[in-house]
């Protein structure tokens, strides 16, 4: 099975205030309307990821797929910045606040089964307002969403082994209860993949793991 990042947002401090004006002037295509909105808005084409720089000091990256995404968007910036003449540390900390990963479980899914044998405390389900389901995962500390095709969303994650940690908890749950049915375009078999431990494959993550740093 494998478990795809789709966006890690991560968040610095400069440690200096920024002059958010010249910044915009200086950075081609930048978005600065602080009447509307306190940040300025950077966004690169390569890697395709946005920048938001407050006055503080503060710098939130996010769209990146990888944490090597994260860092080269925070170098380029930085570059950026001195070349306005505004001097920042050459190696901010760089902090993982939220990765979101998809994974596809290959299998339907019976939402009100699941609701029912995992408890209304863990899960919240209201198919007239929202499709998916939301599981609460307590270790890792993550949000699972849920839904009927199988296919599922991870939030809340800090490191990529925390977003495989809960796929293989969820998928684990789900089978020992009888809710995953069979395997889409398989036939059922004593070899089907379901019927082995689940290997799980992250992409567009480093090849180490990301740990939270600091703040």
């Amino acid at each position: 099975m494998r478990v795809r990042i789709e966006n890690v947002v991560a968040s610095a401090s400069l440690g200096v205030k920024l002059d958010l004006e010249s910044i915009a002037l200086a950075l081609d295509g930048a978005e600065y309307e602080p009447e509307r909105f306190p940040g300025l808005i950077y966004r690169l084409k390569d890697p395709k990821t946005a920048m938001l720089l407050f006055q503080s000091g503060k710098v939130v990256c996010t769209g990146g797929k990888s944490w090597k995404q994260v860092d080269t968007t925070l170098r380029i910036v930085s570059d950026l910045i001195r070349s306005t003449g505004q001097k920042i540390p050459l190696h901010p900390k760089i902090q993982v606040q939220n990765i979101v990963a998809t994974a596809d479980l290959q299998s339907e899914i019976n939402l009100n089964s699941v609701a029912i044998t995992l408890g209304l405390e863990r899960v919240e389900y209201e198919p007239e307002q929202f499709p998916g389901l939301v599981c609460r995962i307590e270790e890792p500390r993550v949000v699972v969403l849920l839904f009927g095709s199988g296919r599922l969303v991870c939030t809340g994650a800090r490191r990529p082994t925390d977003v495989q940690l809960a796929v293989q908890s969820i998928k684990n749950e789900l089978e020992a209860s009888g809710l995953l049915g069979r395997e889409k375009g398989r036939a059922p078999g004593p070899d089907r993949p379901g019927n082995r431990p689940a290997r799980l494959t992250v992409t567009g993550s480093p090849g180490k793991s990301v740990s939270p740093l600091p703040a």
